[in-house]
């Protein structure tokens, strides 16, 4: 079927790589990938673990779906327990690796303990060994990639690993995946670089195993891909314009997060939006945009590659960032860009080069230096606290050289590294925060768009947009139009979007196709690879019950209910401009009736009767 059926256990404290076959009965209920090795990982570790101690584990997993013909089945997931938030850590990455690591033969990695000195793993179909990474320790996500294919002499080589910024401790440190995909959030390359464990290169050759019902499958997955192109969004404005196709419309909707949230409307949204990447410069007629790119599999190519003007002054020192790179994303975007108050394109897209390079979340980061702003416009920081940065909003300058800085771990680089909630607390205004579990905001405000309220503050990794994207329908209309300024049937939609987003996830597709897709499309595909009947029904159970699993491993480690909730700044400082003038979120109204349908207690507790309905 389409799971390979095993798994590697490495254990890094005693340096051994153990095959094992996968639990066939727990794929039956969680799919693959963030369902299957959230179970594992619920099963294998106490919640109460410290995140950075080596009782914690770090799963790589594929879904059954990854290194198939399916549109997009290039997917994998990084999941552990966060040390950013102590929740549960589940990241996903697109990129080239996941379908190696499925043609290799191996549906997941688990790794266990602490090397005793830095290490990478090179797994080449079952041949499987850890060597020595003390020649890659210190350097950046580039330098090291570019080693490993030399050192391996193999160009189809893909390579996982952690940059300088995860080795010095930055909480919300990623896994860098082919130069410039990223499993970027909740620091999961954090918990990779505290195991000594600098990298991951893979090479299958095997191909994955046979689908259960071809015929069925090449059907499902033709219809699905006509789907797709014909779709305005997946098929036009995504291959077109990426996710930065977003900047203008949110911020025209009154609900662009600027200024460390104080504002929902940035006046320099249309210089370093998609549009502003397709000028040509001045200095060499050159655009910041070079071209899309995609992933494994796909047929939507949303990625960007970009190039920064040469005459700028923030690549005076770095002649490598003259090539063709990753390029922004809305998200990034957005939190280097709108909420610093940054409007220079170059700077933006240089500092999210370095995001790239040395491998940490340019959301939390771009989120932290806004706080960092505020704290310094309110005098609670001063340039003796930065080491001479004037971290003014809208400095391009500052911006940058805070990148630097977490980059390499010096100087006030060390605490924007914390993020948000630990640097606020440490100065003495929690509130300047904009997180939920210690998570920082993606880029869209709650105030504007009601639905992502109550998704911040229910998200089980903390604040995120991917864990339930109303902006769908609340914006694009996206199955159906819902009104974004009204909590009317706001907690039924951010179920429903929940648990359909959980079962995508475990898939080994990528949420971007429910752009077009619904689970009527997905449901088919999955089960003409894989034995197990399923129908869109049960992908939808099969979600609920990966959300109440992620919701108990969250209470086990201490969480509570008290942890779902917002900024105060949203819930009681209403929305300047735009449509959602005079209006805050109104989570109190959502969240009690969220808890009802959910089957939890008043105390957000998920019932006996659910945890047995789900089977958890």
């Amino acid at each position: 079927m389409a799971w390979t059926r095993k798994i590697l256990r490495v254990n890094l404290t005693a340096g051994t790589c153990t095959p094992e076959p996968l639990n066939m009965e727990w794929a039956a209920l969680y799919l693959g990938q963030r369902g299957l090795a959230t179970k594992y990982l619920a099963e294998e570790i106490d919640p109460k673990v410290d995140a950075l101690s080596p009782g914690n584990k770090l799963i790589m997993a594929t879904g059954p779906l990854t290194g198939t013909m399916a549109s997009t089945g290039g997917r994998y997931s990084v999941i552990t327990k966060s040390p950013l938030t102590g929740a549960i850590a589940c990241s996903n990455s697109g990129g080239f690796i996941g379908n190696e690591m499925k043609m290799a033969g191996w549906d997941m990695i688990i790794f266990e303990g602490k090397s005793p000195k830095p290490v990478y793993l090179y797994l080449e179909n079952e041949h499987a060994e850890l060597c020595s990474a003390e020649h890659l320790w210190g350097k950046s996500v580039w330098e090291t990639d570019h080693l490993l294919h030399n050192a391996h002499q193999d160009p189809q080589l893909r390579i996982a690993c952690v940059g300088r910024s995860a080795e010095e401790g930055c909480l919300y440190a990623g896994v860098i995946n082919d130069i410039h995909r990223a499993a970027g959030r909740s620091g999961v390359g954090t918990v990779m670089a505290s195991k000594n464990l600098k990298a991951v290169a893979i090479r299958g050759t095997r191909g994955v195993g046979n689908v259960r019902d071809f015929k069925a499958f090449f059907k499902a997955t033709q219809a699905a891909k006509a789907v797709l192109a014909g779709n305005p969004v997946t098929g036009e404005g995504l291959p077109k314009l990426g996710t930065q196709v977003l900047m203008n419309v949110i911020n025209e909707v009154g609900a662009m997060p600027t200024r460390n949230m104080r504002e929902v409307q940035f006046e320099g949204a249309n210089r370093i939006s998609a549009e502003a990447m397709l000028v040509p410069r001045e200095s060499d007629g050159k655009p910041n945009l070079v071209t899309n790119a995609a992933c494994f599999g796909c047929t939507i190519a949303c990625g960007r590659i970009s190039t920064i003007d040469p005459k700028h002054y923030t690549i005076a020192n770095k002649p490598e960032y003259m090539g063709a790179n990753g390029g922004l994303e809305y998200e990034a975007a957005w939190a280097l860009g709108s909420d610093t108050g940054v409007d220079d394109l170059d700077a933006l897209t240089y500092a999210n080069f370095i995001c790239n390079e040395d491998g940490f979340d340019p959301i939390s980061f771009g989120a932290t230096v806004a706080a960092a702003m505020e704290l310094y416009e309110i005098g609670a920081i001063t340039k003796e606290t930065t080491g001479g940065i004037e971290m003014k909003f809208g400095s391009a300058e500052a911006l940058t050289r805070s990148a630097e800085l977490v980059a390499k771990g010096e100087g006030f680089g060390r605490e924007l590294a914390l993020g948000s909630k630990r640097l606020t607390e440490k100065y003495g205004h929690p509130d300047l925060s904009m997180t939920v579990k210690g998570q920082e905001f993606p880029a869209y405000d709650p105030r504007g768009i009601q639905g992502m309220g109550l998704t911040y503050a229910t998200s089980n990794r903390g604040a995120c947009h991917l864990r339930s994207y109303t902006v769908s329908s609340e914006i694009l209309g996206v199955p159906v139009k819902t009104d974004p300024l009204t909590t009317d049937g706001k907690p039924e939609l951010v179920k429903a979007f929940q648990d359909a987003t959980a079962a995508v996830d475990s898939s080994g597709l990528c949420v971007f196709t429910t752009f077009a897709w619904t689970l009527e499309d997905i449901a088919p595909q999955v089960d003409a690879a894989c034995e197990g009947g399923w129908s869109p029904e049960k992908m939808l159970e099969m979600g609920e019950r990966i959300w109440n699993l992620e919701r108990k491993f969250n209470m086990d480690a201490g969480l509570t209910a008290a942890d779902d909730t917002l900024p105060k700044r949203l819930l009681k400082d209403a929305a300047k401009t735009g449509p959602a003038k005079g209006k805050v979120n109104e989570l109190h109204k959502m969240l009690p009736h969220y808890y009802e349908i959910r089957g939890w207690t008043p105390e957000g507790v998920p019932t006996a009767e659910t945890v047995s309905r789900l089977r958890l």
